[in-house]
């Protein structure tokens, strides 16, 4: 018999719902400074491209921009997507179609410059996500 081995498994049976309730805290945190860095970067002609600037767990709303989705694994429902551009925010071109103000800031067209704010504040704190992320995967292992 193995001294302090039910104490050892109950503790390791623990270990993946430690680590999941902290690492949803963390990803609930970073987008949260993400969303508002984007905010703070987005042209604020009207204020309703810079008011639809969100996250939410699992899928945008229809139409909006997205940096991409993270978290296609197994553990799909800690999937955090971020998103810019609303129903508020489509506007109509000269020929009648209907474009994403988002799209239309973030990357120009022929005829206006790029005026970027969605994925350059990606690129600058996605590497910090990631590294707070790791901290709080240890942290939840560590504490068992």
């Amino acid at each position: 018999m193995v001294q302090g081995l039910a104490n050892f498994q109950r503790r390791w049976k623990a270990v993946p719902a430690r680590v999941a309730a902290e690492v949803k805290r963390t990803m609930e945190d970073v987008a949260d400074e993400i969303v508002a860095q984007m905010y703070t970067v987005a042209p604020h002609l009207t204020g309703d491209l810079a008011g639809s600037i969100g996250w939410t767990w699992g899928d945008a709303p229809k139409g909006s921009l997205t940096i991409g989705t993270v978290g296609k694994t197994k553990y799909a429902a800690l999937r955090i997507t971020i998103y810019a551009g609303s129903g508020d925010t489509v506007v109509t071109g000269a020929r009648g179609q209907k474009y994403q103000l988002a799209k239309i800031q973030e990357f120009g067209t022929t005829k206006m410059p790029a005026n970027p704010f969605f994925y350059p504040v990606w690129r600058v704190k996605r590497r910090s996500a990631q590294n707070r992320m790791t901290r709080a995967i240890n942290k939840a292992i560590k504490s068992s």
